[in-house]
């Protein structure tokens, strides 16, 4: 592993992120949209990673988003018994979005992002220090 490699890994770690955070915002963007072009309410999506180890021994690498999914979790029903979307019991079918789970989501993507920054940034100055090791 060359000291080069950290900035791949973490720019890895970045995009991946960055990719979480934009599903959750969509997730929460719509968290009320009763349906979609289909007649079907929106259905939340969730991220999966999956590691890029290069090194098969010790697993180094990065991380990349593997795919996005669909929740399986059901839709919320509220009763709204005048609306024109409302089965013979008066319940309108909701999407699927957690707005507290979402939260949590983005916080823990939005740390996660800040300490790979962090990782970019210490991992510079270091190599700047590195540097300036024959000066002097």
């Amino acid at each position: 592993m060359t000291l080069f490699s950290i900035f791949d890994i973490a720019g890895s770690a970045l995009q991946a992120q960055s990719q979480r955070m934009n599903v959750t915002a969509s997730n929460l963007a719509n968290a009320n949209s009763i349906t979609d072009p289909e007649g079907e309410p929106y259905r939340a999506k969730q991220v999966f990673f999956e590691s890029l180890a290069s090194d098969k021994t010790r697993g180094i690498g990065g991380v990349r988003v593997r795919e996005v999914q669909d929740d399986p979790a059901p839709f919320r029903l509220e009763y709204q018994p005048d609306n024109p979307l409302a089965d013979e019991q008066g319940y309108v079918r909701m999407p699927n979005v957690e707005p507290v789970h979402e939260m949590v989501n983005m916080i823990s993507a939005s740390r996660s992002y800040e300490a790979n920054v962090e990782v970019m940034n210490t991992s510079k100055q270091i190599m700047m220090k590195t540097l300036t090791i024959g000066e002097g």
